[in-house]
Order: structure tokens, then sequence, then C-alpha cells
């Protein structure tokens, strides 16, 4: 089902007869497979700032980490998390540490009936004083940022007779460790702290022909997130009723009508004996417990939505929506398509409004659990993509922008994977726009109404290469445009190769290079660099 604040807002998903995969989790039961790749590198890295300078800086790299995965008959999930120390051999370079990862799994409390899943991301991007990201950061970079984000929370699916009963619950935390600084004009940084966010649903309902010829349903559900940067709040709850109208064994038509009341909220920053907000230590506002919750945003009322479910075979689905929501049109839905158990095609659309943190939770809610992570060969960070033959496998665009402010939402990620031969192939790529929500007379007055688009594609390819080596090729673009007046346009393109020999027994040679292009409209020149990489790696 295509989620929203990770709730069904529609009728259930109609499935033809040979549908096959479980809801929990996405994986289907069946025989185990379980593979833990521990590893030790010790690297020699070299970076050469092309422009707008010359400078050679070199390093030595130490890293460990694991890559693991696990697909049982009642639980699986995939894991690659690594961290690294780049020590500068510049007696005035800086010394630096990172962990990046991410992490989706589930385990079954009760078989076919209860999970357990959860979720979890740690990534580094560079990112400026407008809350502009692009992935792949440089060694020693200032404008470095590391992003956290975990969710966990049961589900449960059972029948009660003929009607299907869910119900879930999650529980999300998301945090920004930024560089502390304020903007050319002495005001904020407009970067995202932390949040914490609730979701919850329960729905019941019966299949078309369990017992009517149609399938109807209610269900229910309440989402709210709460932001540390000036003490936002969202709050989203709705019921809902829903009817699922089949027109063959794989097509139906869906509508469904219900109430919502949504609410964001926020306070104002302390001010001085001028009217000057206050700014902490680390560069962001200083929150004033002591005002009143002002109104940002608020509709109340009916919401609607009418769709199509097409599922000719368990390879490929279909779920189409238009509606009425935030007093406003709405479109989502998915789509999947796995031509052969080498290949799968994901495209996903979606809208809401929530904060930074929410959104995030959602992404990572969303990734299959069976996957492997594709990571830059020289810096070690994840480039947003995981490759993946079972589900939407991209971050990117939800990494451009970590702006403090709730936001409404909408756009597309879209992937594409495929086995040739022993090698594996993918593209992603997507589209991210935010309206931002501030409260008038607040200090977020200012971002009420921009626009931020975040436009992305990355690809990739790797494999063995005879009996020892192997080999991965991977590019990347993104493009930032900001609606902030002034703020100016981001765009980033880059692309690496690297290759891997075993020398001995779990003891591999490495080489890697990679070259990277910033180019900013606010910057006289691009900030372009070539890297290089030798070392080695130990795999347990």
């Amino acid at each position: 089902m295509a989620l929203l604040h990770g709730a069904p807002l529609h009728a259930q998903s109609y499935q033809g007869a040979d549908a096959e995969e479980s809801e929990a989790g996405g994986v289907a039961y069946g025989g185990g497979r379980t593979t833990i790749d521990p590893y030790i590198e010790a690297n020699s890295l070299a970076s050469w700032q092309i422009s707008p300078g010359n400078d050679v800086v070199t390093y030595t790299q130490l890293a460990a980490g694991v890559d693991a995965s696990i697909v049982g008959r009642n639980n699986g999930g995939s894991v690659s998390l690594r961290y690294e120390r780049n020590f500068a051999h510049q007696s005035d370079g800086a010394d630096s540490d990172t962990i990046t990862g991410v992490a989706r799994g589930y385990a079954s409390i009760v078989p076919r009936v209860l999970t357990v899943e959860a979720g979890a991301l740690a990534s580094s991007t560079r990112v400026d004083a407008q809350g502009r990201s692009v992935f792949n950061p440089l060694v020693d970079d200032n404008l470095t940022t590391q992003t956290y984000s975990a969710y966990a929370g049961p589900n449960l699916q059972t029948r009660a007779g003929d009607v299907d009963v869910s119900a879930n619950y999650r529980i999300g935390y998301t945090r920004v460790d930024g560089p502390d600084f304020v903007t050319a004009t002495g005001t904020a940084a407009d970067l995202f702290d932390e949040s914490i966010t609730h979701s919850a649903t329960l729905r019941a309902g019966t299949r078309p022909g369990e017992p009517l010829p149609v399938g109807i349903g209610v269900g229910a559900g309440y989402y709210q997130e709460d932001v540390s940067n000036l003490d936002q709040r969202v709050r989203d709850a709705y019921v809902r009723g829903d009817v699922t109208v089949p027109v063959s064994s794989s097509l139906a038509i869906v509508a469904g009508a219900g109430v919502e009341d949504v609410e964001v909220s926020s306070r104002d920053a302390v001010r001085d004996a001028d009217g000057i907000p206050v700014i902490g230590p680390d560069g962001r506002y200083v929150t004033d417990s002591a005002s009143p919750r002002i109104i940002a945003y608020e509709a109340s009322g009916l919401i609607w939505d009418v769709g199509v479910v097409w599922s000719p075979s368990s390879r490929t689905q279909l779920e189409a929506h238009f509606g009425h929501r935030y007093d406003s049109e709405t479109f989502y839905g998915n789509f999947s398509w796995k031509p052969s158990s080498r290949s799968n095609l994901s495209i996903g659309v979606y809208d809401g409004i929530q904060g930074f943190g929410g959104r995030l939770n959602n992404a990572l809610a969303a990734l299959p659990t069976d996957f492997t992570v594709t990571r830059d060969p020289v810096t070690g960070e994840l480039t947003g993509c995981v490759n993946t033959l079972d589900g939407s496998g991209c971050l990117d665009g939800l990494l451009g922008s970590v702006r403090s402010s709730v936001f409404r939402g909408r756009g597309v990620v879209a992937s594409y994977s495929r086995r040739i031969g022993r090698m594996t192939a993918q593209v992603g790529a997507g589209y991210d726009r935010r309206k931002f929500i501030g409260a008038p007379g607040t200090v977020l007055a200012l971002a009420d109404g921009v626009v931020d688009e975040s436009y992305y594609v990355a690809a990739g390819l790797g494999g063995p290469v005879g009996p020892r080596g192997s080999f991965s090729v991977n590019t990347y673009a993104s493009w930032f445009d900001s609606g902030t007046a002034g703020a100016g346009n981001v765009s980033a393109i880059g692309g690496s190769a690297s290759y891997s020999e075993e020398v001995f027994r779990n003891l591999s040679a490495r080489a890697a290079v990679a070259i990277s292009m910033l180019d900013s409209d606010l910057a006289p020149d691009n900030f372009t660099t070539a890297s290089a990489l030798l070392g080695l790696r130990y795999d347990f």
C-alpha cells in the first residue's frame, strides 16, 4: 500500500489470486538465507582540488564495518554499517571520523499475524546555511553534516471471520548534527535539529466476494511530529470509509471518503530588548518556551479519493489515486514490475505534510528488507541508493534539503535494478518539492510559502572480474532549486570507479578514483575535486 504519514489512507490493496508477498516487511515467506560480512580497511587517500584552487591533501584512512542480510521464514533484514577515521598528513589538516549506514528489517512475534519492524540511517552530506544538502562531502569539509534517523514499531494483521483487521504503530527519531554557523546577514541558519514522530493506524474491512460483491472497510489514523526547532508540531487525525469494486480478477476501482483534522503550529524565538531574535551557540534560534503556540496551518473537513488497483500477477502491481486533501488536490500511488527474478522497476508518488524527520522515517519504512548498499569507493559514504530486486531503494531527494520548517512534500521516486550475468546494474531518479509552512508573527514566517525543489539521478554497475577480482562504477547528479530570494541554486555531479583483487585468503587490495563538481549560483567558480585511494581490506 502507498503510505502517507506511515498510514494507509485508502482502500486495501486489491491483489490477484497469485499474489505471493507478505506485507510484513515485503518479503515472501519461505526458505532462509543469512550472510554476514564484517571487514576492516587501511587506505591511503589523496584529494586534489582542481577548482577554484589547486591544493593536494593526503590522508590515512582506517575503517571497520559490516554488511549483513537475513532472509528467513519469519524474519528478514539487511544492514550496512561503516565507521572510518581519517588522519590528515598536513599540519593544517584536520582529522575526522564518520559513521554511515542503513538498516531495515522485521521479525515475527506471531507468524503472519504480529511482526515488529525497524529501520535506521546514518548519512553524511554537505550542507549550507539555507539547508541545501548534497551527497559525497569532501574529507575535512567544514560544511559536512551528519544525519541520524531511526524508527520501530509493531504491525498486526489478522482475520475475524470475513473481516481483515490491520493495525500498526511507529515511533521515530531523527537528528541532524550540522556545522554551527550563521548566514552572511547574521541570521540563524535554518537547519533542522531533531524531531520525534508517532503514527498509528487501525483498519477493518472485507474483501470483494467475502461476503459482499464489493469490499468495504473503515479505518482511522493519527500522526504527530514534534520538531525541536521553535517547538514546531504537526498533528493529523482522520477517520474514513472505503469501498473496493472489482472489475475483473486483476483490476479494481477503489474509493473512499472521511473527515480529517490537520494542524501545524509553533512558538516564536526568544527576542532581545530590541525585538531581535536570539541565536544560540549552535547557530539556531532559541525557542521561547513561554510564548503562546501559534497556528501556522490548519485544515479540517471532508477528504476523499478515487483510484485503481491493478494486479495481473505477483510480479506487477499498480495503485494510483486522485482526491482532495489539505484543502487541495492530491495525487499518490505506486507501481512495481518484476519482469523476472533478475530485475525490478519501482515508482512511487507521494504527498503529505510533515517535517524533515517524519519524511525520512517514512522513506526508511518504504525500503525493502533485502538490499545491498552502494557506497562511494573513495570516501566510503552512502551514495543515496541501495541495490535491490524487491522495491524502491533511493533516498537522495529526501536529504536534498534539511530546513527546519514543516512542509507539504510532493514528489516521485523511481529505481530500476537488473542482474546482468554476474553483474548488478541500478539506476535511480526522482523529484522532491517542498512548500514550507511558517506561523505568522514568528521568525518562521520568512519561510512560509517558500518552495524548494530537488532533482536527482544515480546509476551504478558492479560485479566480479575473474575468480578473485571485482569492480564497480558509479555516477550521480543532483540539482537543488531554492525558493529563498538571493539563495541561488546548487548542482552536484560526479562519478567513481573501483577495483578490488583478492591477494590472499580474505585479504584484498583496492584501488579507486573519483571526481566531483559542486556548482553554486553564489560562487564565482565551481568546486571541483579529484580523489584517489589505494588500500587493503580484510573480510572476516
